[in-house]
């Protein structure tokens, strides 16, 4: 997997930690975890609990285009 960097990349000088948080903590260590849900598994949960959430915004259509890319 990549190294995340979008949280330093927005928000490195306004949020330093916040962003360290992001990337280091939830993309480094509890994202990267393939062995315990898959990247497919993953994009499937997210598109369903944005839908579950009622958050029909960019953030889905991001979700559901990436999802379409990578799996279908």
């Amino acid at each position: 997997m990549k190294k995340q960097t979008a949280g330093r990349d927005a928000l490195g000088s306004f949020a330093p930690k916040f962003a360290e948080l992001n990337d280091d903590i939830l993309f480094g260590e509890v994202w990267s975890r393939e062995d315990k849900l898959s990247l497919r598994d993953r994009s499937i949960v997210t598109v369903t609990a944005l839908i579950a959430k009622g958050i029909f915004d960019n953030s889905l259509k991001y979700h559901i285009t990436n999802a379409k890319k990578k799996w279908c």
